[in-house]
């Protein structure tokens, strides 16, 4: 991800959360080289954004911060897809465990989660806004 794609990460983004992150926030993470990968994946005859993960490694961990699909693209293994590279090559590079907070109503992601194995390991209370949810805490031994 670079700043010129954040015009059409940030049209994701707002589709589809609630509270979307400002554009700050994904400016930060672009600059915070070492700690946050942010990538983007792209439509290829239209070379357009079409979906994002923005994750953090520390050490041998990985925290998956934000991952999103355009709605005009969902369904087609784009999101899964996204995971699994980004999964394959940490667990390549030494990672020994990923986590993630989701929504507990985002059925959609809590099935793409669990089919990569990811296992409930907590919660937040209230944790998400607009509206206020509870977040599920998730991990995965890699």
């Amino acid at each position: 991800m670079t700043a010129g794609d954040l015009p059409e990460v940030m049209a994701i983004e707002r589709v589809s959360f609630p509270n979307p992150w400002h554009e700050t926030t994904f400016r930060g993470e672009i600059q915070n080289e070492g700690i946050s990968f942010p990538l983007v994946a792209g439509e290829r005859t239209e070379k357009r954004v079409v979906g994002y993960i923005i994750f953090w490694r520390i050490q041998d961990e990985i925290q998956i911060n934000n991952i999103a699909v355009h709605p005009d693209f969902r369904g087609l293994g784009i999101g899964e897809a996204i995971l699994r590279e980004v999964l394959d090559n940490v667990r390549a590079e030494g990672a020994v465990f990923a986590s993630l907070e989701v929504r507990v109503s985002n059925g959609p992601a809590r099935a793409l989660y669990e089919k990569f194995g990811f296992e409930i390991i907590g919660s937040r209370k209230d944790y998400y806004l607009n509206p206020a949810e509870d977040a599920l805490v998730l991990g995965l031994n890699l």
